[in-house]
């Protein structure tokens, strides 16, 4: 059953609609930061539209593969960004619902699409061909991120009930990051690798 669905999400046909969704998934996510980065300084846009960006990255991982190759730094920084920003957004949502602010459809499509994110960075990594020193690029980019959000205040804005807890949010971050690091770099080290079916 496993080996089936691997070899499911290596084909061509699979590969080429699940792009599709993430082209148009990605456009909403920079069209959703759209009044934040209008606000933003310049030095500091390419680290606000996180979830947007990881996609990004998985975009341009999905578009190789469909022409049969690999951009390993590039799968690094999909994976673990998908897998860090999948899961923060989910934990923002239900978090500011716990003190109290209403959610509603938007939300839970939110939360359905982000830890889609989640998942399908995940779901690939016996396709990728990432390498420790990739992982470790990845970490300076992640953690230089994190200090450019709550050091210089550029996160991503969140719901005015969770504002009094910026500094756990950004604690719960830090160690997200790290997370999401250690679990790219432990089933990346213990799956097989595979190729992409034609």
């Amino acid at each position: 059953m496993v080996s089936y669905f691997l070899n499911l999400i290596g084909q061509r046909w699979f590969l080429a609609l699940l792009l599709i969704i993430n082209v148009f998934g990605t456009i909403y996510g920079y069209i959703w930061y759209a009044d934040q980065l209008a606000g933003t300084p310049p030095v500091f846009l390419i680290f606000v539209p996180d979830s947007p960006t990881a996609s990004l990255f998985f975009c341009f991982v999905l578009a190789a593969f469909l022409f049969g190759k690999n951009i390993p730094l590039i799968e690094a920084f999909a994976a673990v960004t998908l897998l860090k920003y999948g899961i923060w957004a989910v934990a923002m949502i239900l978090a500011a619902a716990a003190a109290g602010t209403p959610i509603g459809i938007l939300n839970y499509m939110l939360i359905a699409s982000h830890l889609g994110m989640a998942v399908q960075g995940l779901l690939y990594t016996p396709y990728y061909r990432i390498k420790p020193w990739h992982l470790t690029v990845v970490a300076v980019w992640t953690l230089h991120n994190d200090v450019i959000d709550y050091i210089y205040d550029m996160h991503p804005w969140v719901a005015s009930s969770l504002q009094p807890y910026i500094q756990e949010i950004a604690y719960f971050t830090f160690w997200l990051s790290i997370f999401s690091l250690l679990t790219v770099y432990l089933l990346n080290k213990n799956f097989n690798n595979r190729r992409i079916y034609s």
